[in-house]
């Protein structure tokens, strides 16, 4: 499997290659009234409007302005096509299935991961984006996405 890994602050994330469309740089981020306060905004990319989702504050990492220097990881839920603010992108990494170590088997309870692998440069914990909102976040962003047009 291969991931694309990329670091908020001193902590590493990654998120499988395969949902991962493309790594920008980070631009002004528009207000989206009425989504669920884990959506920092909406940006467009080449015509499409995409919520921006803030990572750092699903994660309780701390709060900080985007910086120009931050990129946007463009990636796709079963839903939607969203941005995800990342300070920097590192690379692809390769890595067996057996390797990953569950989330389960760490720490129950933290659904927004699938599990956690090394890396080079410490543990690197795999996203599980269909998860990373939760149903009604889900629907609260359809409506702000619609009623934004």
């Amino acid at each position: 499997m291969q991931l694309l890994v990329f670091r908020l602050k001193e902590q590493y994330f990654a998120l499988p290659l395969a949902v991962i469309d493309r790594v920008v740089q980070a631009v002004e981020v528009t207000p989206l009234p009425g989504a669920p306060a884990v959506v920092l905004g909406a940006i467009n990319v080449a015509g499409h409007v995409l919520p921006v989702l803030n990572i750092r504050q699903r994660f309780s990492l701390p709060q900080r302005q985007i910086d120009p220097a931050d990129q946007f990881l463009i990636a796709r839920t079963a839903r939607h096509t969203v941005a995800l603010v990342i300070d920097e992108a590192l690379g692809v990494i390769d890595h067996e299935p057996s390797a990953m170590i569950d989330s389960a088997q760490i720490v129950p309870g933290i659904e927004h991961f699938q599990g956690v692998v090394k890396g080079d440069d410490g543990l690197v914990l795999i996203q599980d984006l269909e998860k990373f909102l939760s149903l009604d976040e889900e629907r609260t962003l359809d409506e702000a996405m619609e009623r934004a047009g």
